[in-house]
């Protein structure tokens, strides 16, 4: 008997791939990143009942492996970006001359 693909072998390893390059636009990556951990865990499930039958184990992996690289840059985003409106406020940051006022203050200049 032939060997199949995984199902979503394909799809988590580009959901994978997106999460890393959305990293940074305030919260797309990790949406796209669970998005691939849910169907990576779901493939990685059926490829243990019947390692034999399925094949592109690795795109699961690989994309995986992306998938958590993206969710953790874009919670560092996000918190690096709530950290800045709770310190700098979301008026100062809309304004570049109050935001560098506020940088040379916290500077210490």
């Amino acid at each position: 008997m032939e060997k199949q693909k995984l199902p979503n072998g394909t799809v988590i390893l580009i959901l994978g791939i997106l999460s890393i390059i959305t990293c940074c636009c305030y919260g797309i990556g990790l949406i796209l990143g669970i998005i691939a951990l849910v169907l990576a865990k779901k493939d990685i499930a059926l490829y243990a009942t019947n390692p034999e039958l399925y094949s592109d184990y690795k795109n699961v992996n690989t994309g995986k492996i992306l998938a958590i690289i993206g969710v953790v840059l874009s919670a560092i985003y996000l918190l690096l970006v709530i950290w800045m409106i709770y310190t700098f406020g979301y008026d100062n940051m809309q304004n570049p001359e109050l935001m560098q006022e506020k940088m040379r203050e916290l500077m210490g200049s």
